[in-house]
């Protein structure tokens, strides 16, 4: 017999070349250096054979990539060790693949979703082996499945997407470009193992009443809690016939590294469980509601002689989790509960991070998740139409506590329910939910985006013959009974937006969950104020456009002077009628604006302000509304489009708005039916009283009317408090504004970032007139600029209102950032803004008129153009 040995691993990324084998490339393409990871046209750009596909137009002229065969070839040097087997395992193959070795073909794939392992012992050869994997053209291999598959509907430029298992938005979106590539999209290497290993460890991690002394931890057994880690290995024999015994054993760890329990089990069987428990455990909490303490699972695989074959090691997190759907008065919630206690979701939806998610690195992942933590999210909606993401994400959610819900990669379309497709569904959603129960931070697992809603409202049924299946079979049959098998801890829907239970009216505000689109895309009235319309029970989506930073738009786009309008702008604006969507959705809010510059920033204005409403009135509805989830987090390229955070990840002024309403404590103005109220709320531990001091006053300071109201909130709730009328109606709108201030508290919430929100510096500035038709004064804010030792400090002090001043520092240096965006004076008020930058430039340069601005420089600048002599 051999000798056995722990799985020998061998990276294979070095000495890759591509060729393109067929198709329309406008260049001959033979032996081009590739990057493992990567793709075709990362390599390209990268053999400067086409342009940055990101820049311009580019990305019009590489629609040939995705009609190509090209093919990865590299050599390796190999020797035999004596180990049993040895595998090729390849993490994601982008899609239509064929492998071959040494001239064998060792396999046809086609998946991007899932990873592969395939037998390659027979076709090794001692000394040189030439391994080459033939990727055929994507967009053909699309078409050729729709001729088997039959033509569903898809959403979007109408390109195939639905019938190939691969990244749906690298056909397109409206937010991103039609980059169709292929290539090694994951990790590739050999693996060598001998006599058996761990083919996969499936964990359930739960959190139960204790039923014994030993499991609570206490002489009596009376009450607590225990944590449970039940195990299921599946093991693979290098020889199918082999029956002889094997050790599965596995430690628990708590989170300082001390044994908590043990168990093996000795078997000839090739499926092992085991069980671990921990008294009283550690549990595993959202971020702002508790600690995220994670404990450690070593497995080890042995055989006879006690030699190690195999070993894991994972961390886990104790904690039940899911979302709650129960039919009350108003019709049925939709809340996360997490240890039996209701969580305010606040939380955005998460695209891939790059067109090219190959090249991502961990620090780019830490970079995004970090934004969704700074501006105070606890949820992120992994979406549907991009992939199951790499582990660096959910690994970061588990340690910083950020919820994740989860989509199977389904995306605005109707899929086919017939094989080969149904099969590939289910390997990659088997993969992937076993994958993913490891951690704590996953919550929530939805079968599909908008699918649904398109079957009853966008009129696919008329295009679907009767008796097809269109997916609904994977989303209320197969993935439910594969997460019932294989992970029940979770909590699941069918789709979202969903209305349980009441599927054919998916836009229910009464029912689940919601997709807002009605305030964006609109073609009649996109008002922003449209988010007031309903009090869903959870918004899982909704958002509003604005451009990315300047200093990504001036990269991305070379044409000068910049034009909102041109042919090349436009290529980096996805929505249909997108512009004219920015311009009426301004409208009722802002003045008009004149040429690129104003119009950048009113626009990226007015896209902070649509959310601050939206969540606004939101927050102001918990807990009958129980969450809200943006769309969306991040931008793959530049683009203009619904992110907060840019393709060249520059914080959008949306970013500091997102900061700001998912705070702890907010107060905001709403408009109810007995006329504006305060809406105080309160997510913390702590119960909240403190007096309301509420003015209405000139924008020059003049005080017109003062009251007090006292103000109680329970922990971990909302409260409204109707506006005296003294204060509610104005006597001149256009002049005034109503000013709330939380005083009297002893509330102080330490954020993440840093800063300190007590009690008294929660205020909330509501202007009793548009801006458009408001008194905003011009030149009513003095800056002074002083070199510190990062950076730049900005002292502003305004003379009148100031709303929402803004110092857009990366028109100075492009990667210069600010601590804050939007800040509100009343007159006579003073504030600090800090630029962090380290470019050579004078202080000056980030007060300069283009870079301080303010609602009141719209307002004037309007008023300017109006005070101007008419021609003729």
């Amino acid at each position: 017999m051999t000798p056995t040995r722990t799985p020998a691993r061998r990276p294979l990324h070095e000495g890759w070349h591509l060729t393109i084998t067929d198709g329309p490339a406008p260049v001959a393409v033979r032996d081009v250096p590739a990057t493992v990871p990567g793709t075709l046209i990362t390599d390209l750009h990268a053999a400067g054979l086409i342009e940055d596909p990101y820049l311009d137009r580019n990305e019009h002229d590489l629609a040939w990539t995705g009609e190509c065969d090209v093919t990865y070839a590299t050599r390796f040097d190999w020797r035999a060790t004596g180990a049993d087997r040895v595998d090729l395992v390849a993490d994601s193959l982008d899609t239509a693949a064929t492998v071959v070795l040494n001239g064998h073909r060792i396999a046809e794939v086609q998946n991007q979703h899932r990873s592969w392992r395939f037998d390659i012992t027979a076709a090794l050869r001692e000394g040189e082996n030439r391994l080459e994997i033939r990727f055929a053209s994507p967009l053909r291999t699309a078409r050729q499945n729709q001729q088997v598959l039959g033509t569903l509907p898809v959403t979007g430029n109408d390109l195939p997407y639905n019938a190939i298992r691969k990244m749906a938005c690298n056909f397109g979106w409206d937010w991103g470009p039609v980059l169709v590539t292929s290539g090694i999209a994951g990790p590739i290497g050999l693996e060598e193992w001998s006599s058996a290993r761990l083919d996969q460890v499936r964990p359930q991690v739960t959190v139960e009443p204790a039923s014994t002394p030993a499991e609570t931890g206490t002489d009596d057994g009376v009450g607590g809690r225990c944590g449970v880690v039940a195990l299921t290995a599946l093991v693979e024999r290098a020889d199918l016939l082999d029956d002889t015994a094997v050790t599965l054993s596995a430690r628990l760890l708590d989170p300082s590294g001390r044994h908590v329990d043990g168990s093996a089990r000795t078997a000839a069987d090739d499926e092992l469980d085991l069980r671990l428990t921990a008294p009283d455990p550690q549990l595993w909490w959202p971020r702002g509601y508790g600690d995220q303490p994670r404990y450690t699972v070593a497995i080890e695989l042995r055989d006879a002689q006690e030699r190690l074959l195999d070993a894991r090691e994972h961390r886990i997190g104790f904690r039940t989790a899911g979302v709650v759907e129960e039919p009350d008065q108003i019709g049925t919630s939709f809340t996360i509960v997490v240890n039996d206690r209701p969580i305010l979701a606040k939380g955005a939806n998460w695209i891939p991070d790059d067109c090219f998610p190959s090249r991502l690195t961990e620090q780019d992942y830490r970079a995004s998740v970090t934004d969704a933590l700074e501006a105070g999210m606890n949820t992120l909606r992994i979406w549907g139409g991009g992939l199951y993401e790499s582990e660096w994400l959910y690994e970061l959610c588990d340690e910083l506590g950020i919820m994740v819900w989860q989509d199977f990669t389904t995306a605005c379309a109707a899929y086919s329910e017939l094989e080969p497709l149904r099969s590939e569904f289910e390997a990659e959603a088997r993969e992937h939910i076993v994958r993913l129960a490891w951690h704590p931070a996953l919550v929530h697992w939805n079968g599909s985006n908008e699918n649904v809603e398109g079957y009853h409202h966008w009129g696919w049924q008329e295009h679907i013959p009767a008796g097809t299946g269109w997916g609904l079979g994977y989303y209320t049959e197969l993935f439910p009974a594969l997460l019932a098998e294989l992970d029940p801890t979770r909590s699941y829907t069918p789709t979202s937006p969903y209305s349980r239970p009441l599927p054919e009216d998916p836009r229910n505000p009464d029912h689940g969950t919601v997709h807002n689109w009605v305030a964006w895309a609109s073609e009649e009235d996109n008002d922003y104020t449209r988010y007031r319309d309903t009090v869903p029970r959870f918004s899982a989506e909704f958002g509003y456009q604005g451009p990315a930073n300047f200093a990504t738009v001036a990269r991305a786009v070379t044409e000068r002077p910049l034009d909102p309008d041109s042919e090349t702008m436009l290529s980096h604006q996805k929505a249909v009628g997108g512009q004219d969507k920015l311009r009426r959705g301004m409208a009722p809010h802002l003045p008009e604006v004149e040429g690129f510059d104003y119009f950048h920033f009113a626009t990226q204005l007015n896209q902070a302000r649509a959310l601050l409403t939206g969540i606004g009135h939101y927050r102001s509805h918990w807990p009958v509304c129980a969450g809200t989830i943006v769309w969306q987090l991040n931008d793959c390229w530049p683009v203009t489009s619904w992110a907060a955070v840019d393709g060249d990840r520059r914080r959008k002024l949306l970013w500091y708005a997102l900061r700001d309403v998912y705070a702890p404590v907010l107060l905001t103005i709403q408009p109810r039916e007995d006329g504006p109220a305060v809406s105080l709320g309160n997510d913390t531990d702590q119960r909240l009283a403190g007096t309301l001091r509420l003015r209405r006053q000139r924008h020059d300071g003049t005080v017109l009317a003062r009251a007090e109201l006292e103000a109680q909130v329970a922990a971990r709730s909302a409260r409204t408090l109707t506006v005296p009328a003294e204060l509610a109606a104005p006597t001149e709108p256009a002049a005034e504004v109503l000013v709330v201030e939380l005083a009297g508290t002893e509330l102080s919430v330490e954020e993440p970032s840093g800063t300190e929100l007590s009690g008294s510096a929660v205020r909330t500035v509501h202007p009793f007139a548009e801006d458009r038709d408001s008194a905003l004064a011009g030149g009513a804010v003095t800056a002074r600029a002083r070199r510190v030792e990062d950076g730049v400090e900005i002292t502003v002090t305004a003379s009148s209102t100031v709303r929402d001043l803004c110092v857009l520092a990366d028109r100075v240096d492009p990667a210069a950032t600010v601590d804050r965006q939007l800040v509100t004076l009343l007159a006579g008020e003073s504030a600090r803004l800090h630029v962090r930058t380290s470019a050579p430039v004078d202080a000056d340069a980030f007060v300069a008129e283009d870079v301080l601005l303010s609602a009141n420089d719209l307002v004037a600048r309007a008023q300017d153009r109006a005070a101007r002599p008419v021609a003729g």
